[in-house]
């Protein structure tokens, strides 16, 4: 039994819904953890290692989380109505690594995307696209963590669209007689430009209770 066979209905009533409804669709893609306390936490699997404080040794308290992981992807329309589930992901680590204790292994740069966590994003994006079967409606929504490159290539190469929150700063299009590492040409400078910026500045205001110190 696999998730996809338990969602195998909810799946058919999503498309159903896309197939009824007009105009562009919105597939907002996210992670989820599901916590649980047990005292071997290695039957269920890790999700992640916190840092609960510290003891008064001054030593650091790192503490172990187990659980399971959901990565799904929800359609909704431009009005804010859910339709479904479009493709979902369930996941536990066997042992959790973070970005600096992987850096000590492997160049994570140089690793293929299919061996790493967040290829979820893509298998989400053509699972979704399978469903639904219109990909020029679809546009896949994600946050700084599915600022990938070969997820770019595949919404390419399945002609669909992506809106995402940018996190690396990189070549945008530039003319032809441009330096190849010209700052002005990078996706942070272009967006200024075209966007702008506002800036907001706030002031701390403590306010004081009666009778307190």
């Amino acid at each position: 039994m696999t998730e996809h066979g338990v969602l195998a209905g909810h799946f058919a009533a999503t498309a159903a819904r896309v197939a009824a409804s007009e105009g562009p669709i919105l597939i907002l893609q996210d992670t989820t953890e599901f916590i649980y306390g047990r005292a071997q936490p290695g039957k269920i699997g890790f999700t992640k290692t916190i840092n609960a404080g510290r003891y008064k040794a001054g030593q650091p308290n790192v503490l172990t989380l187990c659980g399971m992981l959901m990565h799904s992807s929800l359609a909704v329309t431009l009005t804010g109505i859910p339709l479904g589930l479009t493709a979902v992901k369930f996941w536990t680590r066997t042992k959790f690594k973070g970005t600096l204790a992987l850096k000590r292994h492997i160049n994570p740069t140089r690793a293929p995307i299919e061996t790493k966590e967040s290829y979820r994003w893509l298998e989400n994006l053509r699972q979704s696209i399978a469903l639904v079967g219109a990909p020029e409606r679809c546009v896949h929504v994600g946050d700084r963590e599915s600022d990938i490159y070969e997820l770019y290539c595949t919404a390419q190469d399945l002609g669909t669209s992506f809106l995402v929150r940018v996190q690396t700063n990189r070549l945008a299009e530039r003319p032809a007689d441009a330096a190849p590492h010209d700052p002005a040409h990078r996706v942070f400078a272009n967006l200024r430009r075209r966007l702008g910026r506002d800036v907001i500045a706030l002031r701390s205001i403590r306010t004081r209770r009666p009778g307190c110190r």
